[in-house]
């Protein structure tokens, strides 16, 4: 893998995952930046490349922020063993799409031999070897990463790619209704986002007076580039890897957290910290095992060992979380200096630093931003359920609730509001109307 590089798509505005994508009403959190398991995506990127051997990075990011962010957490590389070099702010205002963005970095980095495009809002877990060998033997412009999916799952939501008698890759659908699927056997291969690309090769393509024209007005990957490079004589492949965890929206971050927990990512289990315990298997900091409650003045451990406390599998649990007991956790990563109050029951759940949950909640399959505060109790518990997702420094109160809901940062919602399910509740205006309603 000699002179492999890795190039980082860094852009966007993360709509559909709002509010997770978001620090405060007004501020946006760069998709790169958003954290899984205890450590933002683009490190999860990075650290997986670089366990193939992938030690040098190039960032193609788009907007102040989503540069700004990355480098905060990246720096120049060193931390983590690698080189990192950022986009010019001057190319974003001729930015028309991520394959733009690369095409104007490779030229701009005089990149050659390979490198690997990835994108920075997802995980991954595949054989880079095993790609590069077929990419070669294909004799490929660009190796497209793809994923087996059922024609339903994919019908509506993933570019779809379909090859030709001599096994490269001959169209792009994207984004395909099911009746166009339904000759497509029992899996269809989605695009990934992620590319393998002869670099060379890629540049002198992006000098032709066709591609180059395209680029001026819209040039995305999926949707422009390589429907043009299949379309004129270009070879593509395409090469099946074995995981690759969408976390564009609410639903999709918490179905890829339970399948990273359930160590279903084998690149990444050995990197989750901490690192599996005795107790249960799951994965508890020992600063919160021998952390003790107000109410008992027992530890964690203790109230594991004796059974008043249930960890399932799929549990991380980071420092200094103090947990009452009672409380049952399953599929659950709990961030830092988190409370949970006496007899909560959370399943599948993202819990973010330094939150509160009060005593008897009923949380399941929830994002919970940083400093959220649950204010359920004993007699009137909050019930949160079916995907909601709060942002940062959210309140709810007592004897709330919800059920698909997404609230934005700083936001407070009590008991009453006769919010419907799914609703999202991005400003105090939509706050009220629900109060208006209630009345």
């Amino acid at each position: 893998m000699d002179g492999v590089s890795g190039i980082a798509l860094v852009g966007g505005r993360g709509v559909r995952a709002r509010p997770l994508t978001l620090h405060s009403s007004d501020c946006l959190r760069s998709k790169a930046a958003m954290s899984l398991a205890g450590r933002s995506l683009i490190e999860w990127a990075v650290q997986t490349l670089r366990s193939q051997g992938v030690d040098r990075f190039f960032v193609a990011a788009n907007g102040g922020q989503n540069r700004a962010q990355t480098k905060a957490i990246l720096e120049h590389g060193e931390r983590l063993g690698v080189s990192v070099r950022y986009s010019r702010t001057r190319f974003d205002s001729g930015n028309t799409g991520s394959g733009e963005a690369t095409l104007r970095c490779l030229e701009h980095w005089d990149l050659d031999g390979l490198a690997l495009v990835f994108p920075s809002d997802s995980v991954f877990d595949f054989d880079l070897d095993a790609m590069i060998r077929a990419h070669r033997a294909a004799d490929a412009v660009v190796t497209v990463a793809s994923v087996l999916r059922p024609p339903a799952e994919a019908a509506g939501k993933y570019g779809v790619v379909q090859r030709g008698p001599d096994g490269l890759v001959r169209r792009f659908l994207e984004k395909p209704e099911l009746s166009a699927l339904a000759r497509g056997g029992s899996r269809v291969e989605t695009n990934a986002g992620m590319y393998l690309v002869d670099c060379h090769r890629l540049r002198m393509a992006g000098r032709e007076p066709a591609l180059a024209a395209l680029a001026l007005r819209s040039l995305d990957w999926g949707g422009d580039l390589l429907p043009y490079l299949a379309g004129h004589g270009h070879r593509v492949a395409s090469f099946p890897i074995a995981r690759f965890g969408d976390l564009g929206s609410p639903r999709d971050y918490l179905t890829t957290l339970r399948e990273v927990l359930r160590d279903e990512y084998p690149l990444l289990s050995g990197r989750i910290d901490p690192p599996p315990s005795p107790f249960a298997g799951a994965r508890i900091h020992q600063s919160s095992l021998c952390l003790k409650d107000e109410a008992t003045g027992r530890t964690l451990a203790e109230k594991i060992t004796e059974g008043t406390v249930r960890i399932g599998p799929g549990v991380r649990i980071g420092r200094d979380v103090e947990i009452g007991p009672g409380v049952a956790l399953t599929d659950s990563d709990i961030g830092d200096g988190v409370d949970i109050g006496a007899g909560s029951v959370l399943r599948g759940v993202a819990c973010g630093d330094h939150s509160v949950i009060g005593p008897g909640a009923r949380i399941s399959d929830t994002f919970l931003g940083a400093m959220v505060d649950i204010r359920s109790t004993a007699h009137r518990s909050v019930v949160l359920s079916d995907f909601c997702a709060l942002g940062d420094e959210v309140r709810i109160g007592t004897g709330t609730r919800l059920s698909g809901v997404r609230v934005y940062p700083r936001l407070e919602i009590h008991d009453g509001l006769g919010i419907p399910p799914g609703a999202q509740l991005s400003c105090l205006q939509d706050v009220l109307r629900g109060l208006g309603k209630a009345a």
